[in-house]
C-alpha cells in the first residue's frame, strides 16, 4: 500500500513545501540524509529521499522557490523601521505553520525507514539528529513535531504493515494443516497470521500478496490442501524433495510461472487444471508415482519452456496439444510407459529431449536428430529407413510436391462432397415420392435406420448391441436398462400394437420421416399410441402422477400383465406448434446407451401430445431415499452412496465426453437419479437441455452453479457443479436448500464447503442416518472430490473423466464389498397405488 507509492507522496509534499516558500527546509532534509545515509530505504535506495525529490520536482517549482528567496531577501534588507506592525504580525502568524509543514516533511523519510523495519538503528540515529536540531531551534516547535511524529508513526505503521491478503492467508492456513503442521515451517499458523508482515518460512511477498513459496527439501509430509487456487499472485511454487503423498491437488496457483512438485510421492494423474495455467514456464513433476494418461491439456501453454515428467508411470500416447508448446526447449519423459509415435514433437524448438525407457514406436523425426542433448534409447523404434512422410527433412525438401498433393486431396474431397449431396437429393426425392410407402414392411426391412411402427421386433444390429451392453453390465453386477425378451415381443407387454399409420390430419408422416432421416443407428424406441397411454395412465389422472418438473409431468402407466412404464408428458407450449424439435429429441435420446442411464423405451406424438416413455423404477429416486422417509425406508449405506456417486459420474462422463455430439444435461439433481432394484443409479431427463432455454425455471434451489444466471450460461462445468451438490446430499443427507434450517445453514453448499477439510467438522456433517458406520478416510476423500466439483470458478472444476477416476480410486482404496449393500435394498410392499385401475 503506502510503501509502494512513497515517492509519489513525497513529491506532493515537496510541492506543498514550495507553495509555502520553504524549499530551504527540504534542502535541510537532503543534507541530513547525505550526512546519515543509513536513513535511506535500503530496498528502493534514494527513490524516497530528498535527493530523489529534488530531481523529480519540476523546474518551475525551482523558479518559484528562487522568487520566494528573493522576496525574503528584500524583506530582510529593508530598514527596521519600514517593517510595519501588520507585516510583523503576519510573519509571526505564518511561522508556526511553515515550521510544522517543513519539519513534518523533514522527518517523513525517517518515519518511512522506521516503520518499514529497515536499518532501524540508522533510522533512530537520523530521527534523533533531526529532533535535536529542532529542540535547539524552538522548544515549542520541538513538542509539536514530536506529537506529529507519534501520530504519523501510528498512521504509517497501520498503512505500511497492512495485513496479507485474506485469500492468501486462508490458503496457507489450509496448506499448513494439510502438511500436518510441521515445526520446520517456522512462523506458519493453522489459523490467521500475517505471512507478509511476519517471517514465515519460505514465503516471499510483494506488498500484501504472497508471490513465492519455496519449501524444497524440508522433509514435509501430508498433502498441499485444497485452496492453492486462491494464491493468485504466486509466480513461483516449489515443494520439491519432500515426502508429500496423495493426488496432486486440482487447485493450483493459477498464475504460477514455475511449478515444481518433483521428488515426492504424488499419485494419480496429472490434473487437467494445469491447462488453465497460461503463464506457466517451468513444470517439474519428475520422480513421483503418477500414472494414467495425459489429457489434451497443453493447448494454452505456449509459454512453457521446461516440462519434466520423468520417472513416473504415465502411459498412453502423447496428446496432440503437445504441438502447441511453441516455446518448449526442454522435455524429459524418460522412464515412463508412453506409447505411440513422437511425431507431435517434430516441430517443437527442443534443445534437450530425453524420452528413453518408454514404449514409443515408429521413427524419430529427422528434425529431432540434430538436438545436442537427445536420449531415445530403450524404446520399440521401427527398424529400417523412415517413410518419407515421417522425415522432417524430406518434408521440407518436398514442400512443393506436398502442395501439389494437398491440392489433389482437396479436389478429391470436393468431388466426394458433390457425390454425397447428389445421393442425399436422390434419397430425399425417393422418400417423398407418393409411390414410396414409409410403413411398407418389405422396404422398411431394407433400411435399418428406423423400425416400422407396425413391428415390435428389434433389428439384429440392435439386439447385438444391447446384448453387448448387457454383457458389459454383468461385469459391473448391474441390471440392464430394459428386458430384451419383453421388447422383442411387444404385444406381451399388455398394450395394443400402435396403428400402422398416423392420422394425416396431424401430419405425423412428416414427423416419422424426420425421425427416420436423423437416425444412423438402429432404433430401440417403440412408437406408442395415445389411446393406449391414456388407458394405461387412467387418462393421465392425478393419482398416477409421480413427478413434475419445469418441462412437464411424469405419469405411471400400468398394463394388465403387470408391466409398468414411466411416461413423461412434455408441456406442449414448449414446442410452439413445431414437431421438428420433438423428432430431434427422440433421434438423439434413442442413441444413448449406458448402464447408468435410464434409456428411452418409446415415444408418442399424436394430436399435439409429445411424450417420452421410460422404464419405471419402483425404488424411486435418490431424492426419495435421502429426503422422503417412511416406515419402509432403510438408510443407504456408505458404500452404496459411493457407488451411486460413481455410477452417476460415469453417466455424466458418457454424456459429456463419449457421446457425439455431446450432451450438457443442465438438470442434474437427486430427483433425476433413479435407483433400480439393486440401488444402481440411472440418470434421467438427459437430452432435454434445449427446453430449459424456454422455461423460467432451471434446476431446483441449490443446484445452480454461480455462473448460471440464465439457462444459456450453462456449460459442462455447470453440470460438474450440480453433481458436486448431489455428492453433498449423499454425504450430509441434507437438501440443497432448506428454509427450515437456520439462515447460515439453509444453502447446503455455502454451509458445507468451508468445513469439508476440517476433520472434526466433517465428522459432524455426515448424515446421522449412517449412525457412524463409515470409514473416515473414505469420507475424507469423498469430501475432497466434492470440494473440487463445487468450486465457484468453473475453470477450476475438473472434467467428469477426472471425477470418475477419483471415485474409482476411492472405491479401490476402500475395498468396498457390494454384498453388504445389496442386503439393504428398500422393500416397498404393494399399495393401492400399484393396483391397476382408472382413477
Amino acid at each position: 500500500m503506502f510503501h509502494q507509492e512513497d515517492a509519489g507522496l513525497n513529491v506532493e509534499m515537496a510541492k506543498l513545501a514550495f507553495s509555502k516558500g520553504i524549499w530551504s527546509y527540504v534542502r535541510k532534509m537532503n543534507d541530513a540524509l547525505r550526512k546519515y545515509p543509513m536513513m535511506r530505504d535500503p530496498q528502493t535506495g534514494p527513490a524516497v529521499t530528498a535527493v530523489s525529490l529534488m530531481q523529480k520536482v519540476p523546474s518551475e517549482l525551482e523558479t518559484m522557490n528562487s522568487h520566494a528567496d528573493t522576496q525574503a531577501t528584500v524583506t530582510s534588507a529593508a530598514p527596521q523601521g519600514l517593517v510595519t506592525g501588520e507585516a510583523k504580525e503576519k510573519k509571526l502568524r505564518r511561522r508556526p505553520t511553515k515550521k510544522i509543514v517543513a519539519n513534518g516533511l523533514l522527518i517523513l523519510g525517517g518515519i518511512i525507514c522506521l516503520t518499514r523495519g529497515h536499518s532501524s538503528l540508522g533510522a533512530k540515529v537520523g530521527m534523533a539528529y533531526i529532533l535535536t536540531k529542532l529542540r535547539k531551534h524552538d522548544a515549542r516547535m520541538y513538542h509539536s513535531v514530536v506529537g506529529f511524529l507519534i501520530v504519523s508513526l501510528g498512521i504509517l505503521t497501520t498503512l505500511v504493515h497492512s495485513k496479507t491478503s485474506s485469500e492468501d492467508v486462508s490458503a496457507l492456513n489450509v496448506m499448513f494443516t494439510s502438511l500436518n503442521s510441521p515445526s520446520k515451517l517456522s512462523g506458519w499458523k493453522s489459523s490467521g497470521g500475517d505471512p507478509c508482515g511476519e517471517s514465515w518460512e519460505g514465503i516471499e511477498c510483494s506488498g500484501s500478496s504472497v508471490t513465492q513459496i519455496k519449501l524444497s527439501g524440508l522433509e514435509l509430509t501430508g498433502s498441499l490442501g485444497y485452496q492453492l487456487s486462491n494464491l493468485k499472485s504466486v509466480t513461483y511454487f516449489d515443494v520439491s524433495k519432500n515426502n508429500l503423498k496423495n493426488d496432486i491437488p486440482y487447485q493450483l496457483p493459477p498464475n504460477a510461472a514455475t511449478l515444481d512438485l518433483s521428488n515426492n510421492g504424488f499419485t494419480g494423474t496429472v490434473p487437467y487444471s494445469i491447462s488453465q495455467m497460461t503463464k506457466l514456464q517451468n513444470l517439474n513433476l519428475n520422480h513421483n508415482q503418477l500414472n494414467g494418461q495425459l489429457t489434451d491439456m497443453f493447448q494454452k501453454l505456449s509459454k512453457l519452456k521446461t516440462l519434466d515428467l520423468s520417472h513416473n508411470s504415465i502411459s498412453g500416447n502423447l496428446p496432440q496439444s503437445f504441438s502447441a508448446l511453441s516455446s518448449l526447449s526442454t522435455l524429459h519423459l524418460q522412464d515412463n510407459e508412453f506409447t505411440g509415435t513422437i511425431d507431435v514433437l517434430a516441430r517443437l524448438p527442443l534443445k534437450d529431449l530425453n524420452i528413453k525407457n518408454n514404449e514409443f514406436t515408429g521413427w524419430v523425426p529427422d528434425s529431432l536428430e540434430g538436438i545436442d542433448n537427445l536420449e531415445t534409447g530403450g524404446n520399440a523404434w521401427s527398424s529400417g529407413p523412415a517413410p518419407r512422410g515421417k522425415s522432417g527433412s524430406a518434408h521440407n525438401k518436398g514442400s512443393e510436391k506436398g502442395s501439389m498433393n494437398g491440392l489433389a486431396i482437396a479436389l478429391m474431397v470436393l468431388a466426394a462432397l458433390v457425390v454425397v449431396v447428389l445421393l442425399i437429393i436422390l434419397l430425399s426425392n425417393t422418400r417423398s415420392s407418393p409411390s414410396s410407402n414409409f410403413l411398407d414392411e418389405e422396404k422398411a426391412s431394407q433400411h435399418t435406420a428406423f423400425t416400422p411402427l407396425s413391428s415390435h421386433e428389434l433389428s439384429h444390429d440392435t439386439l447385438a448391441s444391447i446384448k453387448k451392453d448387457l454383457k458389459e453390465t454383468e461385469s459391473f453386477n448391474l441390471s440392464g436398462p430394459m428386458d430384451i425378451k419383453t421388447l422383442q415381443k411387444a404385444p406381451s407387454m399388455g398394450y395394443k400394437p400402435p396403428p400402422s399409420v398416423f392420422s394425416e390430419s396431424i401430419n405425423d408422416n412428416e414427423f416419422a420421416s424426420r425421425l427416420n432421416a436423423g437416425r444412423n443407428t438402429s432404433v430401440c424406441a417403440v412408437a406408442f399410441s395415445l389411446s393406449d397411454l391414456q388407458t394405461a395412465t387412467g387418462n393421465f389422472a392425478s393419482g398416477r402422477l409421480i413427478g413434475e418438473g419445469s418441462i412437464g409431468r411424469v405419469y405411471r402407466a400400468k398394463y394388465p400383465d403387470g408391466k409398468v412404464l414411466a411416461v413423461k408428458k412434455i408441456d406442449s407450449s414448449l414446442f410452439h406448434g413445431a414437431k421438428q424439435d420433438f423428432s430431434e429429441i427422440v433421434t438423439s435420446i434413442s442413441k444413448v446407451h449406458h448402464q447408468n442411464i435410464a434409456e428411452l423405451v418409446g415415444y408418442c406424438s399424436e394430436q399435439g401430445h409429445n411424450m417420452l416413455i421410460y422404464e419405471y423404477f419402483r425404488n424411486g429416486s435418490l431424492h426419495d431415499f435421502l429426503h422422503v422417509s417412511d416406515e419402509y425406508s432403510k438408510p443407504l449405506t456408505w458404500n452404496t452412496r459411493v457407488r451411486i456417486a460413481l455410477g452417476t459420474a460415469r453417466a455424466v462422463e458418457y454424456l459429456h465426453e463419449i457421446c457425439s455430439p455431446s450432451f450438457i444435461h443442465k438438470n442434474i439433481k437427486s430427483s433425476n437419479i433413479l435407483l433400480d432394484l439393486d440401488l444402481n443409479p440411472r440418470l434421467c431427463d438427459y437430452g432435454l437441455a434445449n427446453f430449459h432455454h424456454r422455461t423460467s425455471q432451471n434446476l431446483g434451489a441449490g443446484y445452480n452453479a454461480p455462473e448460471c444466471t440464465k439457462p444459456s450460461a450453462y456449460t459442462m462445468k455447470s453440470d460438474v457443479y450440480s453433481f458436486g451438490v448431489v455428492m453433498l446430499e449423499l454425504l450430509t443427507g441434507r437438501m440443497p436448500f432448506d428454509s427450515s434450517k437456520p439462515k447460515t445453514e439453509q444453502c447446503l453448499v455455502r454451509w458445507a464447503t468451508p468445513q469439508l477439510h476440517d476433520i472434526d467438522a466433517l465428522a459432524k456433517m455426515v448424515d446421522p442416518a449412517l449412525r457412524g458406520l463409515y470409514p473416515p478416510k473414505s469420507v475424507s476423500r469423498f469430501a475432497d472430490i466434492i470440494a473440487l466439483c463445487a468450486q465457484a470458478e468453473p475453470e477450476f472444476r475438473p472434467p467428469m473423466s477426472e471425477v470418475v477416476q477419483a471415485l474409482v480410486r476411492l472405491v479401490q482404496r476402500s475395498s468396498m464389498n457390494l454384498r453388504d449393500d445389496l442386503a439393504l435394498v428398500r422393500y416397498a410392499p404393494p399399495t393401492p397405488m400399484d393396483e391397476f385401475k382408472v382413477e
